[in-house]
C-alpha cells in the first residue's frame, strides 16, 4: 500500500503566478527588479510605517528622543539633506521622509488632518508621554485609565502625526467594551 500524500496549500507566490527569479523591466526609463513575492516577504518585516514629515532632521531627533528610535539608515540627495531616514522604533519599521514635489504626500501638520493614530505598548504611559513631551511633541489626550483596559495617552509629534502610548492594566470582557462604547456613542 502507498502512503497517502498530503497536498499543501499554495504559496502566494503560486497563486498570482509570480516568477521566482528577478525580471528586469524599464519603464520610462527607470530599470525595475521584480522580486518573487514571497521570497521578499520572508526576508522583510511584516509591517512598517512610511510617514511624511516636514523637517527630516528635526523629525530624526524627535523619534530618537521622544520614542527611543535607532536610525537604521539616511538616503541622501546629492546636496547631502537628508531624503529618507530609516529608523527602528522598538521593533517597527518606521521610515520618515520629506514631501516630495509632484506627490500629494505631505505632512499631517501640513494639511490640517491626521489619518490615524500610531499605538505603542509601553509599561508606563504617564512616563512614555511625558519623555515624548519633553523631546518637543504636543498633548493631544492627557494619559488616563480608559475603560478598555489601559491606561493610555496621545501626543502629536512635530509633523502632526498622532502618537499613542497604551499601558496593559486589566483584562476587559467584549460585551463590557460594548456597554461602554453605546454608552459613548448614544446607542442602546
Amino acid at each position: 500500500m502507498g502512503r497517502a500524500q498530503s497536498r499543501k496549500a499554495p504559496h502566494l507566490a503560486e497563486t498570482l503566478n509570480i516568477p521566482d527569479v528577478p525580471t528586469r523591466r524599464i519603464v520610462e526609463g527607470v530599470e525595475h527588479l521584480d522580486l518573487n513575492l514571497e521570497t521578499a516577504m520572508d526576508h522583510a518585516p511584516r509591517f512598517a510605517l512610511h510617514l511624511v514629515v516636514d523637517d527630516v532632521d528635526e523629525s530624526i531627533t524627535w523619534y530618537q528622543e521622544g520614542l527611543g528610535a535607532e536610525v537604521t539608515r539616511l538616503l541622501r540627495l546629492p546636496d547631502q539633506s537628508i531624503l529618507i531616514a530609516d529608523l527602528d522604533v522598538h521593533g517597527l519599521p518606521v521610515a520618515i521622509a520629506a514631501p516630495v514635489l509632484g506627490t500629494t504626500l505631505a505632512s499631517p501638520a501640513a494639511t490640517g488632518t491626521s489619518v490615524g493614530a500610531y499605538r505603542l505598548t509601553v509599561d508606563d504611559a504617564d512616563a512614555a508621554v511625558q519623555r515624548a513631551l519633553a523631546a518637543g511633541a504636543t498633548l493631544h489626550s492627557a494619559v488616563r485609565d480608559a475603560f478598555w483596559g489601559v491606561r493610555t495617552g496621545e501626543v502629536l509629534d512635530p509633523s502632526g502625526h498622532r502618537w499613542g502610548f497604551d499601558q496593559h492594566l486589566r483584562e476587559v470582557a467584549v460585551d463590557e467594551i460594548e456597554r461602554n462604547l453605546a454608552g459613548l456613542t448614544g446607542g442602546s
